[in-house]
């Protein structure tokens, strides 16, 4: 019962999101003025603007026409070649379906849950999402109607593309996950080609945007675009990217909890960017996010984290003489991977954000949210599924803050945190509580260059119901110096 009654609510939720823009109406029809200037919510000191910067912002954001039958292709494909390839290549039992299979897995209670890796459930099901999204997005549809063509993509797969039992799972992470990248990857792409605009680098950006959304390139090839100056839809790009690589060495310890006498070392990188289609603009989906990857060597693991949280939409409440008020609902996409433990988590949230300003170059951001937990792949060390999936699936709350403060335009110090709550839904009977928080001082001491210093403590705590299965309490504390270089495109 408790399967149907989750099962019932997601799909009520994935329908509420992609049906969200009849609310709004279709805003990627509308016609309405770009804020200029870079994202200062977002970014509190200026990295210097590089020679491809145009600050001439265009009013009109011409559509590009709709190719259903082309994007329908696409869509199809994604589909067929994974299903080609399992059934005559490498021959999985799985895959030979058939239409019995197909009808069979309508009902309710055909559902289940799947036992694939944590990496192929949180990681690779998302990327397979996001083709099916700019199948469409690609070919001249909104926001949308690409959720729905990833809910309907994702919801095929399951009932006909396999003959195992469709996966809750897989259901949650291929649609929600693959809109969170789709979206982005299709804003990140649109903005590399504006770069295009004069002339410049043509077949260099091209490059760089094939890399980052192939299923755009292969229809700006279709087209005979591919290398050409780019046309109107991406000449009136108005959004920025501030982005940030750091390199360096980290310190922690996953087994005392004490990183400072007993830690290991090890060599750490990290990217971070964020986007903004305008100061200020919340009304539309994605026009502000940030993404963050981490990757450095330990003991079990390489990829670090990846976290990425964007804007669905938001509302200004109120100016003050002394700052700026706002409320948005946000989309979180998490996943931790340390020599501690690993976590994986779609939420969604609703957010207080606060901006102060003091002579214009010292600012304080504010924010705090909480929300909904979608769904949690967290450690199951008493494998009740077997060795091939040591993770249980849960749903719960979240609760996020964030702080910045900005002195000069040259030093930055942010605090982070995620913490969340969340119950087992599938696996051994259990709840988990999750703290993951951060600290950061950043000094630029030379024009793009910076220095920083980061300290951070993360901690999954595990509580089961039967006796025999004594809890559990993981920690991961580190530190960490780094050398970074930003840049503003």
């Amino acid at each position: 019962m408790r399967k149907y009654l989750f099962l019932f609510v997601l799909l009520t939720i994935c329908s509420s999101l992609v049906w969200a823009g009849s609310f709004f109406g279709n805003i990627d029809s509308l016609s309405r003025p770009l804020l200029d200037s870079a994202l200062t919510s977002i970014k509190l000191w200026k990295p210097v603007p590089v020679s491809f910067q145009d600050t001439t912002r265009e009013i009109l954001n011409p559509q590009r026409p709709k190719h259903f039958w082309r994007a329908g292709t696409e869509w199809f494909l994604a589909q067929a070649f994974p299903a080609t390839f399992n059934r005559f290549i490498t021959k999985d039992p799985y895959s030979y379906i058939s239409f019995k299979n197909f009808i069979d897995h309508q009902r309710f209670s055909a559902w289940d849950w799947d036992d694939n890796q944590f990496t192929t459930n949180q990681i690779d099901h998302p990327y397979h999402g996001q083709i099916y999204f700019n199948a469409f997005r690609s070919n001249g549809y909104n926001f949308y109607q690409s959720s729905i063509a990833t809910l309907a993509g994702s919801y095929i797969w399951e009932t006909a593309g396999e003959t195992q039992s469709p996966s809750i799972n897989d259901l949650v992470n291929t649609t929600f996950g693959g809109i969170i990248l789709g979206e982005m990857t299709h804003r990140v792409s649109r903005n590399i080609l504006a770069r295009s605009r004069n002339g410049n680098n043509v077949i260099g950006n091209e490059i760089v945007a094939l890399l980052v959304n192939p299923v755009n390139s292969l229809n700006r090839l279709l087209d005979g675009k591919w290398g050409k100056r780019v046309d109107d839809y991406y000449t009136v790009d108005s959004s920025v990217i501030s982005a940030e690589i750091d390199a360096g060495f980290r310190r922690f310890d996953a087994k005392e909890g004490d990183f400072l006498s007993k830690g290991k070392d090890s060599f750490y990188t990290r990217l971070r960017f964020k986007y903004s289609n305008g100061d200020h603009n919340y009304k539309r989906p994605f026009d502000q996010f940030s993404v963050n990857l981490e990757a450095g060597n330990g003991d079990s693991t390489f990829i670090n984290a990846i976290n990425v949280h964007a804007l669905l939409y938001g509302a200004k409440f109120f100016k003050s003489k002394k700052g700026e008020h706002y409320g948005s609902l946000n989309a979180h996409y998490d996943v931790y991977n340390n020599d501690a433990f690993f976590y994986g988590a779609q939420s969604l949230n609703y957010n207080w954000l606060s901006e102060f300003t003091y002579k214009s170059q010292n600012k304080l951001n504010l924010s705090m949210g909480v929300g909904a937990v979608l769904l949690a792949a967290v450690p199951d060390p008493y494998l009740l599924y077997g060795a091939s999936r040591n993770y249980n699936y849960g749903s719960g709350a979240s609760y996020r803050f964030r702080g910045d403060l900005s002195v000069l335009n040259r030093l930055l110090f942010t605090a982070d945190y995620n913490g969340g709550v969340f119950y087992t839904i599938s696996g051994t009977p259990s709840h988990y509580i999750l703290h993951a928080g951060t600290v950061e001082a950043s000094l630029r001491v030379f024009k793009r260059w910076s220095i920083n210093l980061r300290s951070g403590y993360f901690s999954l705590e595990g509580k089961f119901r039967d006796e025999k299965y004594p809890d559990f309490h993981r920690e991961y504390p580190f530190g960490s110096i780094s050398i970074g270089y930003n840049i503003q495109f």
